[in-house]
């Protein structure tokens, strides 16, 4: 239990030891095959401590796990009134990866209990109630496929397995061992994409179909890389250092700079969302202070 505990806080506390000052931006965007073009890029969190792990709820809110007073929270930016409210901190404990359930009001949550105890939880927002969602795996990431299944990894010893649940079911099925830590429904389609490290160390991507649990493997993503989103059905957009990068899956086998941030003093972008409209973008970075 103590191995298992030093662990968890080791995968989440990383991410506030490594990327300290990082702040959550959003923009809109407008591309095509050979450039991405940022507007009205905005700081949301703007906060000295921990920002990270944005995700849209719709194309004008932005979840993201944020600094209160020392603790990780989530909250919530409202883009048209630029608005950020405290949404989490029911109790005690960091709170990451929020994300809206899908068809609901309600949001869900990793929450790190101060006891070591770690869980997927469900939050009604309205009448400041949680519930677990999942009672017997220590989730670590996640994305809703639909309201009834969630893809995601759980740790177990010191690896990272892939799992899908069934709500309904209140049912888990365990598909791989040792994968990544990004997940993403893809549009358009009956999959969701995922990330394995490679034999070289780096995140390939592969597509898993959510109706046969097949797996195909995409590309692999540069080098340090461990985060992606889906601008659309075929094309894939990444953060590497102050740039963004795309990958056609119908097009050329590979990556192509698309726009350098590094003027707006964004130096390590970890972490990438989109909206549900394609027109929105959401980036946790490093920043130059």
């Amino acid at each position: 239990m103590r191995i298992l505990c030093s662990f968890l806080m080791l995968l989440l506390s990383s991410f506030a030891i490594a990327q300290g000052n990082s702040e959550v931006f959003i923009c809109n965007i407008d591309f095509d095959e050979s450039e991405i073009e940022i507007l009205n890029l905005a700081n949301i969190s703007n906060d000295p401590g921990y920002d990270n792990q944005p995700s849209f709820a719709s194309d004008n809110h932005v979840l993201f796990a944020g600094n209160n007073k020392g603790q990780t929270d989530f909250y919530r930016y409202q883009i048209n009134r630029g608005s950020k409210t405290l949404l989490g901190g029911l109790k005690s404990g960091g709170e990451y990866s929020p994300q809206v359930i899908p068809g609901q009001k309600e949001i869900a949550a990793v929450r790190l209990d101060t006891t070591g105890l770690q869980r997927l939880y469900r939050y009604d927002i309205e009448n400041k109630t949680n519930t677990t969602i999942i009672d017997d795996l220590v989730v670590a990431y996640y994305i809703f496929y639909d309201a009834n299944t969630i893809a995601g990894c759980y740790i177990e010893e010191d690896n990272l397995n892939l799992f899908v649940f069934k709500i309904d079911e209140n049912k888990s099925y365990t598909l791989l061992k040792n994968v990544g830590r990004s997940f993403n429904k893809v549009p358009g389609q009956n999959s969701i994409s995922y990330s394995v490290t490679n034999e070289a160390g780096n995140q390939d991507i592969y597509l898993l179909d959510m109706v046969t649990y097949e797996s195909f493997f995409v590309t692999q993503m540069p080098i340090g890389v461990q985060d992606h989103a889906w601008l659309d059905e075929s094309r894939i957009i990444i953060g590497s250092k102050s740039s963004l990068f795309m990958y056609d899956t119908f097009g050329e086998e590979n990556w192509r700079k698309m726009a350098d941030l590094s003027e707006a003093g964004i130096k390590n972008i970890t972490r990438i969302a989109v909206s549900p409209n394609g027109e929105g973008l959401a980036l946790a970075a490093s920043v130059d202070k």
